[in-house]
């Protein structure tokens, strides 16, 4: 048994210890905050999907993925395909049929607009996590 004026602190050592080691690097939503920065060069062939207002073209990075989206000659979005619904069953957005949506369709079928990353339809409650670009013509950089 412990001493009473020892007691507090033992108690209050503990409640740290358990508050520290229950904390996650997650932004708002949960999906695991990832660091992201790197180019690329639009102009190279590997990247024709984007290489008009419209196209969009899956990149790794992130957390689950990215997704890069040109939505004029010089505007792009880059968005996670972690889907922001009960983001620990580690879903995965893909782009469907219309090529305008992004879908969840093994968890929760949550849909995300592109042009934005904001949800459409499905239960989640946040849009997709986005990620920061600056375009100089040739080339895209992406970051957080």
């Amino acid at each position: 048994m412990l001493p009473r004026s020892l007691a507090p602190k033992v108690l209050f050592l503990g409640l740290a210890v358990f508050f520290f080691l229950s904390c996650r690097k997650e932004e708002q939503g949960g999906v695991p905050l990832t660091t992201v920065d790197f180019q690329i060069n639009v102009n190279n062939p590997a990247y024709i999907d984007i290489a008009v207002p419209g196209g969009w073209l899956y990149l790794t990075g992130g957390s689950l993925g990215i997704i890069v989206y040109r939505k004029a000659m010089d505007e792009f979005v880059a968005m996670d395909r972690h889907c922001t619904y009960q983001p620990t069953e580690l879903c995965k957005v893909h782009v469907d049929d219309s090529e305008v949506i992004a879908r969840d369709t093994t968890c929760c079928g949550s849909a995300f607009l592109l042009l934005d990353g904001s949800v459409t339809e499905g239960p989640a409650a946040l849009g997709l996590k986005r990620y920061n670009t600056n375009f100089n013509g040739t080339t895209l950089r992406i970051f957080n």
